[in-house]
């Protein structure tokens, strides 16, 4: 089924490399605060206020688990956002997902706690919990869309980066204000401190809202949409033409349990009774990781567009391995400085140059037609993998929480899909924007497309 569209303004034939990273950044900065606040509330208060505390090990493996809900429900979110994300557009997206997950978030805040409603509470937690996943389905497939195709050919991988550095930047800041407010007395901590930063997130429903409405749609949509109409269903040209993209992109998209790992399992591990380490300094190993990757990703995504995608992507996927088992290392030791400085290398650097090339490296795979639905379906399935990483992990880790070998060796065996996606996949940089997605020999076929009129 096709449908036709009207011919877009003239206006949106000219391309906004700056704004559409400038969005990106401060879109998925915002968003992903109120992602990662959750991520770290599950580790350290969650346990304590929505599940039975009498059973401290139980209680803080459900709150792990609610962490994971939201990536189960990516890949349905996925399938809705990328679809009409690729019919109408990636800017209406980009506004739809940042002001679900700013009302998600501000819901959480709003939660009655199991002293008072019981078993509900949880209930209520895991709902607003998938919302705030399908929420973040479509941010980073329609950030990532819309800042690629805004970018010169030759610096895609720049400009794209600013999606994965916006998140970073929004772990950094939902770090930042959950230090003070870890430190307050338990009481208060328990009672309405965690709150706080939950609240927050209506200003980040404002404020992106207003930031994303003055982008336009970016140009190469807007020119096959008024050359050639959109497709009326996307997914099925999507599975026909690039399904060995989507799996690749799928086994790609597990190197998010490094972060997974290292946000959340990292973090409850380090703070655990075996190991002892404070909440603030090891809120300071993540937020000093992620500040040094607020640099390197965009160093990172730079020298791809040099020497291609591939090569950078191998470095952050193969080199996790060794920075992940040190600094998992660093933390059974409980040296905070070992720790620190292992932290910032893993994380900071080694993962960066991954995840900051990625968000390019995926989407050059994809043709206009369906590169949101591509990037959606295919990150945001792995990526639900990657989410259940961290109570994998926890239950590797063994009755006391404290295998932080096993751990390694999991983290690890989970960076093998995305060495093997990477090295079968195209190198793509240097590829004109129009021709992405084509495949060799061939133009990219158009039957389910009509001119508009």
């Amino acid at each position: 089924m096709t449908h036709a569209v009207a011919p877009r303004d003239p206006a949106e034939a000219v391309g906004q490399p700056r704004k559409a990273a400038a969005a990106a950044w401060i879109g998925s900065a915002l968003e992903y605060y109120d992602f990662f606040v959750y991520g770290s509330a599950a580790a350290l208060i969650f346990p304590k206020v929505f599940f039975d505390a009498s059973d401290p090990a139980t209680a803080t493996l459900l709150s792990l688990a609610t962490f994971g809900v939201a990536y189960a429900a990516r890949p349905v979110g996925a399938l809705f956002l990328g679809h009409f994300g690729d019919r109408l557009g990636r800017k209406k997206i980009m506004v739809f997902t940042l002001v679900l997950m700013g009302l998600s978030t501000f819901l959480i805040g709003c939660l009655p706690t199991r002293a008072q409603v019981g078993g509900l509470a949880p209930v209520l937690l895991v709902l607003c919990r998938v919302l705030q996943g399908v929420s973040a389905a479509g941010e980073q497939a329609s950030a990532g869309s819309m800042s690629l195709e805004h970018a010169p050919p030759d610096r895609r991988g720049f400009f794209t980066s600013f999606t994965l550095s916006g998140t970073q930047g929004g772990q950094l800041i939902a770090t930042l204000v959950f230090i003070p407010v870890a430190q307050l007395p338990e009481n208060q901590l328990l009672s309405w401190g965690w709150r706080v930063p939950f609240w927050l997130s209506l200003a980040v429903a404002v404020a992106g809202y207003v930031i994303r409405r003055t982008l336009r749609e970016t140009p190469v949509f807007a020119r096959q949409a008024a050359a050639e109409g959109v497709l009326g269903l996307p997914l099925l040209v999507l599975l026909r033409e690039h399904w060995a993209d989507v799996l690749r992109v799928i086994a790609g998209a597990l190197i998010a349990s490094v972060s997974t790992i290292f946000t959340v399992w990292a973090l409850a591990y380090a703070t655990s009774d075996s190991v002892g380490m404070s909440r603030t300094s090891m809120l300071w190993v993540g937020a000093l990781a992620n500040l040094v990757a607020l640099v390197a990703i965009p160093l990172w995504a730079t020298l791809s567009d040099r020497i291609g995608r591939r090569p950078v992507y191998l470095i952050g996927a193969v080199g996790s391995v060794p920075a992940m088992g040190g600094y998992l290392w660093a933390i059974s030791t409980g040296s905070y400085p070992l720790t620190l400085v292992l932290g910032i290398v893993a994380f900071g650097i080694v993962y960066s140059a991954a995840n900051g090339v990625w968000p390019s490296f995926y989407g050059e795979m994809f043709s206009t037609r369906v590169r949101l639905s591509g990037l959606a379906i295919g990150t945001q399935s792995g990526f639900a993998v990657a989410g259940f990483a961290v109570t994998f992990a926890a239950g590797i880790a063994g009755p006391n929480g404290d295998d932080w070998g096993a751990v390694a060796l999991f983290t690890a065996a989970l960076c093998v899909p995305p060495v093997v996606a990477a090295l079968t996949a195209r190198e793509t940089h240097t590829v004109a924007t129009e021709r992405l997605g084509e495949r060799p020999g061939r133009g990219a076929s158009r039957p389910e497309t009509v001119r508009a009129s």
